[in-house]
């Protein structure tokens, strides 16, 4: 087991031995630094591993921050993520680097979250699937992408919670469960997926090995 914190580059393609073209997603794993080590002994009360990537200036870093790096001996990093059953039974302590060749072969399953892309206020058409109320025939004003009723109103005189309404669309944490690896590329420090990962170019992933 095993997860490793990675930045998502964008889509590309690669060919199989058959000559089957595959989408891929390149996702760029720099090496993650280990930057403190909880265990169920001691005062946290449960096993954990932080790991951080990213290099970042000290000056765009907050003191508690500088001090927590400080205190693992590491430089300041942009992201930190714990994990709690990623590194279960493997002894690592702050200070500690994984690159992506330690943690994922070829052929690997792996699950991606990510924060998808957000697509802001929109309608029930494009949030939740609806058709709209009908054609323009038999005095329906330009209702195609309406919702429609949403409910009663003497009984039970309120809408229930839950409904399908327009809304805020996107920017939530989601995971794609079941992604293979392609191919490990140790040397450019990077992943190839195959199939789409959440979130936009630039985007922070966590990339999750499973047994």
């Amino acid at each position: 087991m095993g997860a490793l914190i990675g930045k998502k580059m964008g889509m590309t393609n690669v060919f199989d031995e058959l000559g089957n073209n595959i989408p891929c997603t390149l996702v760029e794993v720099t090496p993650n630094v280990v930057t403190q080590v909880k265990s169920a002994d001691g005062p946290d009360g449960y096993d954990a591993v932080q790991l951080a990537a990213f290099e970042c200036k000290p000056s765009r870093t907050t003191r508690a921050r500088k001090g927590h790096y400080d205190r693992a001996g590491v430089s300041p990093k942009k992201k930190s993520v714990e994990f709690r059953r990623d590194f279960a039974g493997r002894e690592l302590s702050p200070g500690d680097e994984i690159g992506v060749g330690d943690v994922f072969e070829e052929g690997d399953i792996v699950d991606v979250v990510g924060v998808s892309k957000g697509k802001g206020f929109q309608g029930v058409v494009r949030r939740h699937g609806f058709r709209g109320v009908g054609s323009r025939t038999h005095g329906q004003h330009n209702r195609e992408r309406a919702p429609g009723s949403i409910g009663a109103s003497s009984d039970p005189s309120r809408v229930f919670p839950g409904m399908k309404m327009a809304g805020r669309m996107g920017h939530a944490r989601t995971t794609v469960q079941n992604l293979q690896v392609v191919r490990v590329l140790g040397e450019q420090h990077a992943l190839l997926l195959k199939g789409a990962v959440p979130g936009p170019k630039g985007g922070v992933v966590t990339i999750h090995k499973k047994q």
